[in-house]
C-alpha cells in the first residue's frame, strides 16, 4: 500500500502562490503516476493535475491551466503543485494521489489525508 503525505498548504491572497508538495512511501511501484484533486466546502472532489512518472506528461483542469504547474521530483517519490496567481475559488482542501499501474490517463486508487488551501480576497 502507497503512503501519501501532502504539506505546503496554507493562508495565502489573492494573486499569491503557493507549492505543494507530496511524498509517497511504502509499496510503490515503479512508472506510477501522481497527481493532485480538490474538495471545496459544498462541492465534490475534482482533479487538478496529474503527472507521469518521468514528468513527460501532465494534464491539468481548464480551471488552472496557466497558472499550475506540477513536476515530479528527482527521487521520483515526490510530486510538487506550483499554484501562481491563486484565486479565492482555488480554496479548498487538496489531495495527492497515485497511481500505481502506470496507465495514461491515470487511475488514481491512493489517496492523501488532504492539505488546506485559502486563498483570501
Amino acid at each position: 500500500q502507497v503512503q501519501l503525505v501532502e504539506s505546503g498548504g496554507g493562508v495565502v491572497q489573492a494573486g499569491g502562490s503557493l507549492r505543494l508538495s507530496c511524498a509517497a512511501s511504502g509499496r510503490t511501484f515503479s512508472n506510477y503516476a501522481m497527481g493532485w484533486f480538490r474538495q471545496a466546502p459544498g462541492k465534490e472532489r475534482e482533479f487538478v493535475a496529474a503527472c507521469s512518472y518521468s514528468g513527460g506528461r501532465t494534464s491539468f483542469a481548464d480551471s488552472v491551466k496557466g497558472r499550475f504547474t506540477i513536476s515530479r521530483g528527482s527521487a521520483r517519490n515526490t510530486v510538487n503543485l506550483q499554484m501562481n496567481s491563486l484565486k479565492p475559488e482555488d480554496t479548498a482542501v487538496y489531495y495527492c494521489a497515485a497511481d500505481p499501474g502506470g496507465s495514461w490517463p491515470p487511475r488514481f486508487g491512493s489517496w492523501g489525508q488532504g492539505t488546506q488551501v485559502t486563498v483570501s480576497s
